[in-house]
């Protein structure tokens, strides 16, 4: 697939995302939504509309790839190859956007060979473009990221660490007590004695705000593939890296569902190591 212009792609998915978000924007405080899962499990027709729309234009310009939506998606019908496919949250971040909570972003990523190689995310409240070529860079507004990089002899380590998680819609059972259990061990003074920990509601923003070097690591269960596509090669394309979110995992695959996003800087694999031996348990989706 070397005759691929994916700066082609990055720039035709800018101009989607910029579109996606004048229509999400419009939209604000005045859609409605629906129950997936359960009541935290959210879903509104701006959703499928967005997905749509980029779905319509991508399969116009780019006739020849795969198309995998979260919209669209079919448990146990829909996979993920190795073929070219553009892999897509219209919203992500969706609570977010029903409380005109301003971190909702769409998020359009390009896969080949089930690997991240061009990945847009587009916040359009705050209007924060975030982009990346596999080989080219990462960047934030033009801006190079990561935004922030600690002097070089300051190690990450879990006590000086900013960590971003999600509580999930899954509020019951053995992944939500590894998740609560794993938690209090980060925070405590016996445990990781963490700085502490931030949620955006996001995957795709807060593995941004990794790759921008603005929180330390973000530890997830329960994505798909369209979550963390796209930020994923801006996270790599920063300097940082994205492994397993269980121990023992260096090359999870896009959609393992289960991460740990880490910005760069020196002592990144000590502090995976040591993050790992704070999880209590094993997530399993």
């Amino acid at each position: 697939m070397s005759d691929i212009d994916l700066v082609e792609v990055r720039d035709y998915l800018v101009l989607l995302a910029l579109e996606a978000g004048d229509l999400i924007t419009s939209k604000t405080g005045k859609t409605t939504y629906d129950d997936k899962a359960n009541a935290v499990d959210l879903v509104t027709e701006t959703d499928a509309a967005v997905e749509l729309l980029v779905s319509k234009k991508l399969k116009e310009r780019f006739p020849d790839f795969e198309f995998m939506g979260e919209e669209s998606y079919v448990p146990g019908v829909t996979k993920l190859t190795d073929k070219p496919t553009f892999v897509v949250d219209p919203i992500d971040g969706t609570t977010n956007f029903i409380h005109s909570f301003p971190f909702s972003c769409t998020s359009l990523g390009f896969t080949i060979n089930r690997k991240p190689v061009v990945g847009v995310v587009y916040n359009p409240f705050l209007k924060l473009m975030y982009t990346a070529i596999k080989g080219y860079g990462a960047f934030l507004n033009d801006q190079h990221l990561p935004l922030r990089t600690p002097p070089a002899d300051v190690s990450l380590t879990l006590q000086t660490a900013l960590i971003a998680v999600e509580w999930g819609t899954q509020r019951s059972g053995t992944n939500y007590k590894v998740k609560t259990d794993t938690f209090h061990k980060l925070a405590a003074a016996d445990g990781g004695f963490i700085h502490g920990f931030r949620s955006l509601g996001s995957a795709a923003m807060n593995t941004c705000a990794v790759a921008a070097g603005q929180v330390d690591a973000y530890w997830e269960g329960g994505c798909y593939a369209w979550d963390v596509a796209a930020a994923w090669i801006i996270l790599e394309e920063a300097g940082g890296r994205m492994v397993g979110g269980n121990p023992g995992i260096w090359e999870p695959a896009v959609d393992e569902r289960v991460y740990l996003a880490v910005r760069g800087g020196e002592g990144a694999e000590k502090f995976i190591s040591d993050f790992w031996d704070n999880i209590v348990g094993k997530l399993e989706y």
